[in-house]
């Protein structure tokens, strides 16, 4: 497995590709731990190590599952995991939270939950607008003094957050939604990435799935995937008509690359990667099978030219809907 650095300033070295472990625990239709768990240990066999959790994914049972998978093998694992998104227990949420007492207990709470004595790699999950981010990152900043938290990271923050935030503290990575079908962070976040030697982590680089392939229409979702509610605009009404569309533009292509959608898509993530700016993608499955699919395509090579088919395919605003029905939590 190829390795990557995040950040410059001690970096962090991680597999080339990571291992999204949300839909594990929630949102993507049925839970099997026993095949979540195999699929974890099958990614470290692999050398995919790095491996993506957050608190409020099952709420809390997500970063359970993880630190019991990994339990003995430690030492291989870049162990990622954020807060911030607030919840119960009983799954009903409480806010976007950031204030530096929170922040230092929910940090506590995960390295129980994940049995481990430091996060690799702690994010702030969502920018909490009512709390200063100097005021978050310096709690954050004292974790690392503590010895609990390795890095600090950020999710879905702007621009402006990153530079503030990065003033108090290095970041070392930011993750945002990033893929052929979501490139809105190429305008404004990723020059202040590549100016603060900050590095990429795109959640969701298969679209949601919908690149894959898989998808055909939302009957193809369990009836409890959440992807067939109005969070997610583009899985419904016309909106996945025409993303379905893109879709099979993106499968003529891979076809003449003799891999799937998915490892192009994935590919395509990849290969964004340049001097200045360290790319490293965490798909997300719960299953064996599709982790493999993911690996592959780390062997897909990409041409100029195919870069340029594929961007022709997948105009970038010709994707129908919003990423979410409700955008109120993106920090702008």
């Amino acid at each position: 497995m190829d390795t990557r650095n995040l950040g410059s300033v001690e970096p962090l070295t991680v597999s080339a590709l990571g291992l999204g472990c949300m839909g594990m625990s929630e949102f993507y239709g049925t839970r099997d731990e026993a095949e979540a768990t195999r699929t974890i240990h099958r990614s470290l066999d692999l050398g995919a190590t790095f491996l993506d959790t957050a608190d409020m994914y099952g709420p809390f049972t997500n970063e359970k599952l993880v630190g019991a998978a990994v339990a003995g093998r430690r030492d291989e694992v870049q162990l990622a995991t954020k807060f911030g998104n607030e919840r119960r227990a009983d799954g009903s949420r409480v806010g976007i939270n950031g204030r530096p007492e929170y922040v230092k207990s929910a940090c506590d709470a995960s390295l129980e939950r994940l049995g481990v004595e430091t996060i690799d790699l702690y994010y702030q999950h969502r920018v909490d607008p009512d709390v200063p981010i100097e005021e978050t990152v310096g709690a954050m900043a004292d974790l690392v003094s503590a010895g609990k938290v390795r890095h600090l990271g950020l999710s879905e923050a702007s621009a402006a957050t990153i530079r503030r935030a990065h003033a108090v503290h290095p970041i070392t990575a930011l993750q945002t939604e990033y893929s052929l079908f979501t490139r809105d962070l190429e305008d404004d976040i990723a020059p202040v990435l590549r100016e603060l030697g900050i590095s990429l982590v795109p959640y969701s680089p298969l679209g949601r799935g919908l690149l894959t392939g898989a998808i055909t229409s939302p009957d193809d979702l369990d009836a409890e995937d959440r992807r067939r509610s109005e969070y997610f605009p583009r899985f419904s009404g016309d909106n996945i008509h025409a993303n379905l569309r893109l879709v099979e533009a993106v499968r003529d292509l891979a076809r003449q690359k003799d891999c799937t959608p998915g490892q192009l898509a994935l590919a395509w993530v990849l290969a964004q990667q340049t001097t200045d700016l360290s790319v490293v993608p965490i798909p997300g499955t719960k299953r064996v099978r599709y982790l493999e699919e993911n690996l592959g395509a780390l062997d897909v090579e990409l041409t100029a030219d195919d870069l340029a088919a594929l961007e022709t395919a997948v105009p970038r605003d010709a994707v129908a809907g919003a990423r979410y029905g409700d955008m109120s939590s993106i920090d702008a």
